[in-house]
């Protein structure tokens, strides 16, 4: 209950801090811009080396399971 309370609180002051209505709220919209606008390039720059790490973690797992798999092929040779 506390958490939505908390929750409605600042979704309230984020809506009257940027408001464009003059004499009221405090107007902030172009520093939101501004932030935005800095942000996406750290956005991408931290997709990007996730999906990076992620390829990698992909390609060390395709090769475990090939060579699990050539194990188990040549276990079934020598057993026969």
């Amino acid at each position: 209950m506390v958490a939505l309370i908390v929750g409605i609180i600042c979704v309230l002051f984020a809506v009257y801090s940027v408001l464009p209505i003059e004499g009221w709220g405090l107007q902030w919209w172009d520093e939101v811009l501004h932030v935005l606008k800095g942000g996406i390039p750290l956005v991408a720059l931290f997709i990007g080396l996730i999906s990076v790490l992620i390829g990698i973690a992909d390609i060390r797992d395709r090769i475990e399971a090939k060579k699990e798999e050539e194990e188990e092929q040549s276990g079934e040779d020598s057993g026969e």
